[in-house]
């Protein structure tokens, strides 16, 4: 008798078993979706960064999306769209996500998330500068979202180099074996050597880049060249240092 119910109590506990598998596998695949690329637009939000700096840096991203460049590049990288979210970051106590992810296959997908981001207020106020706790946050945004993207890339805009937190150059292995691609709009109004920074230690991954600017005025012409180029996957041949706004350079690798 104990040695029937034993054999009971190890069938009832298989097939429990083996329903829960079943119910959550198959669930889990159906809840991913894949998309041409995963993009994460991280904008600085530091103490360096003022209250009309930081506008115009979310004002110079609704911009780009809504021109007409940005909403081809989404049409010719492929079927599937780009899944997108953007990040306010700025020390390793500060990184929120301020617009979730949603997928923009269309023009009017483009122009909504435009709308969007203008309408966004500042959620992280002020801080330290940390590059690589941003880079170790969005990592953990792209693993636990619900897309699978052919690419992903992190995109990072800032005026300063790390101040505390880990080094950006220490997650370099880190982010080549997650196939992760981080490029950089790297904005010189208080450092003309960010651009050179952001190259020796930050971007990473296959065909990263640097994109600099001279000033917040003009980062929405960056930020559109720099999209174009991200959704598109054009290859960056250019190496050498910015001179200019909207002049970029390469990782070499």
């Amino acid at each position: 008798m104990c040695r029937i119910l034993a054999r009971l109590t190890l069938v009832l506990f298989g097939f429990a078993f083996w329903i829960t598998i079943g119910a959550d596998g198959p669930l889990a695949d159906e809840e991913i979706q894949r998309v041409d690329l995963e993009l994460v637009l991280a904008v600085d939000a530091s103490s360096s960064v003022s209250e009309e700096e930081f506008y115009l840096q979310m004002h110079g991203l609704a911009t780009a999306f809504r021109h007409e460049s940005v909403g081809q590049a989404i049409l010719a990288s492929g079927d599937l769209g780009i899944a997108v979210t953007l990040v306010q970051w700025a020390d390793n106590r500060k990184q929120k996500i301020s617009n979730h992810w949603r997928i923009i296959r269309t023009l009017e997908d483009a122009v909504a998330f435009a709308d969007e981001v203008d309408q966004t207020p500042r959620i992280v106020e002020g801080g330290g500068t940390a590059i690589g706790g941003l880079i170790k946050y969005s990592l953990r945004q792209l693993n636990k979202n619900e897309y699978e993207g052919r690419r992903r890339v992190i995109d990072i805009s800032g005026d300063g180099r790390t101040n505390q937190g880990i080094h950006p150059q220490r997650l370099k292995d880190a982010v080549l074996a997650e196939g992760v691609t981080v490029n950089g709009l790297a904005i010189l109004n208080e450092d003309p050597a960010i651009g050179r920074y952001y190259k020796d230690f930050v971007i990473s991954g296959t065909g990263a880049f640097v994109m600099s600017t001279t000033s917040y005025e003009d980062f929405a012409a960056a930020m559109l060249e720099k999209l174009v180029m991200e959704i598109s996957g054009t290859p960056i041949a250019m190496i050498g240092l910015p001179q200019k706004s909207g002049q970029k350079e390469s990782s070499g690798s």
